[in-house]
């Protein structure tokens, strides 16, 4: 592979090379102009006249390895984890920005792919890539690629999820089955040597969660189940509510691939990392109309109702098997599977 076909030090140079890559790549891919590019984006979101209306902003940093997967890439993965953070705040996400950090040597080729999956996934999930930002860097000084994206969205009035509005009774939800990014991703590396047939559920939520909003406007709290699974998520929940959760272990959906794959590894798919799959709360009362509308949307088929909030002890989680037996679901203190999102 010649020079011409990798990222060079003059891609970052300000010049001729980095004003062709962005022109000849970026900004065909994000529907943009060359003769509209300014220093900074002109955003006029809907809904934000409102009264009680309220901007949300998010930003976060991406890496994985290997950065081309089964369900997705770097590049899906930056869009659906920024996203995904404005919807479980109630957002309706609106634009994004998107930053480059690439490594000399970077085959052309990956950076495309990379950049065609996150302009395809910010189009399925209604938002525009509004500006953004090239770095290069000497070969060795970052592994390849870094993704760094920051999401705004509008709020509308009288949606206030949180993780401490839980109360006793209410119900727990997933979205669907978890663990699929996890362990997608640690059979990709192919460090184990075990073929599968796994895929990332790796995808935007907007549309899934303006659809329970809809639905089942009290939602108590709601979170994108990243980093640490399920199990960290219902942590964060019972310690900022102060209240416990119990957890059945039948009722958890979990493919038969990544619970086997997963047996193999001795690791436990509720602390695998999801890129598609939401937890969420809702009042007793709220459950019916919160998992039909869920399973009535493509994105929530396989939702299912996974265990109840108890009023304490405070910030307990545990996860009761199908003999009785009840097992703490604590919070990892290290991480079993680096570099995943």
């Amino acid at each position: 592979m010649s020079d011409a076909d990798r990222i060079t030090l003059a891609h970052g140079a300000g010049g001729r090379a980095m004003h062709a890559l962005i022109e000849d790549l970026l900004v065909p891919a994000f529907g943009g102009s060359p003769e509209a590019l300014e220093d900074q984006a002109r955003l006029s979101p809907p809904g934000l006249e409102a009264p009680g209306a309220r901007l949300a902003l998010t930003t976060d940093s991406f890496v994985v390895t290997p950065r081309v997967f089964p369900g997705g890439s770097l590049g899906t993965l930056a869009v659906a984890g920024t996203v995904n953070d404005l919807c479980v705040g109630g957002a309706r996400p609106h634009a994004l920005t998107c930053a480059l950090i690439l490594e000399e040597g970077l085959p052309l080729s990956e950076l495309r792919r990379v950049v065609d999956d996150l302009a395809a996934t910010a189009r399925r999930a209604g938002v525009l890539v509004a500006t953004g930002d090239v770095k290069v860097v000497e070969r060795g000084a970052v592994d390849g690629l870094f993704v760094n994206t920051t999401g705004v969205g509008v709020i509308p009035p009288g949606r206030d999820p949180a993780c401490s509005a839980l109360r006793s009774g209410d119900r727990i939800l997933v979205t669907g089955p978890v663990g699929d990014h996890g362990a997608a991703i640690a059979a990709a590396r192919g460090t184990f040597g075990i073929e599968t047939e796994l895929a990332s559920d790796c995808r935007p939520l907007a549309s899934l969660v303006e659809t329970l909003f809809e639905h089942c406007p009290r939602v108590r709290a709601l979170r994108d189940a990243t980093r640490g699974g399920v199990a960290t998520v219902l942590n964060e929940f019972a310690r900022a509510s102060r209240c416990a959760i119990r957890v059945e272990e039948d009722a958890v959906p979990v493919r038969e691939a990544v619970r086997g794959f997963a047996e193999l590894l001795g690791l436990d798919p509720l602390y695998l990392a999801n890129e598609g799959t939401l937890v969420i709360a809702v009042a007793p009362e709220d459950t019916d109309a919160a998992l039909a509308a869920l399973r009535a949307h493509a994105d929530g088929r396989e939702a299912a109702w996974i265990g109840e909030v108890l009023p304490g002890p405070p910030g307990r989680v545990t996860q009761r098997g199908g003999f009785g037996g009840e097992r703490v679901l604590d919070v990892l203190v290290g991480d079993p599977l680096p570099r995943i999102c």
